[in-house]
């Protein structure tokens, strides 16, 4: 049986090694690396090739979201799974517009995870419970109308510069980085 391979990107080392030990237990699934920043978790999956790469949407010197575009336009073949806190429909809206496969609530249960990487990497889309039953609900009361909000359209540069600008950084701090 050929195993899934994944990498996770979460800044928190205590959650990141859970989410390990969650993963290393399943027959089917390998963890292949970790990543610390949203711009480490480019270059590791630049690296590794994982299938599945599971992304926490707040990260440092490059978020989530952006790493999730970055990984996708660079690498399409490999999913990912985005990991929040955050239940606010933008962050899922804008998190699908990029081509994230799955959303999950880090209070959702660590079985959860793994049938989410299952799912994304037989080319499914996986979203937590209460996401479907939301969206299913969008969707029954939009009477067959798809459903599509507007999406800020920035680019990956400007992206990454607006985030360096958000996590307090210089201008000069900036520009070098």
């Amino acid at each position: 049986m050929k195993r899934i391979t994944v990498l996770l990107a979460e800044d928190h080392t205590i959650v990141r090694e859970g989410f390990r030990k969650l993963l290393e237990a399943e027959d089917d699934l390998e963890v292949v690396g970790e990543a610390q920043t949203g711009r480490q978790a480019v270059e590791l999956t630049r690296k590794l090739r994982p299938a599945v790469v599971v992304m926490d949407i707040a990260m440092p010197l490059l978020n989530g979201l952006e790493a999730t575009r970055q990984i996708r336009k660079a690498f399409p073949d490999t999913k990912v799974v985005i990991l929040s806190a955050h239940s606010d429909d933008a962050y899922i809206d804008q998190a699908v517009a990029i081509g994230a496969a799955g959303y999950l609530f880090k209070r959702d249960s660590g079985d959860n995870l793994s049938e989410a990487i299952r799912e994304v990497q037989k080319g499914n889309t996986y979203f937590s419970p209460s996401i479907s039953a939301r969206l299913h609900h969008q969707k029954v009361s939009a009477r067959g109308g798809t459903l599509r909000k507007k999406v800020a359209r920035l680019s990956s540069r400007e992206l990454e510069v607006l985030q360096l600008i958000a996590e307090g950084k210089t201008n000069n701090a900036t520009a070098t980085e």
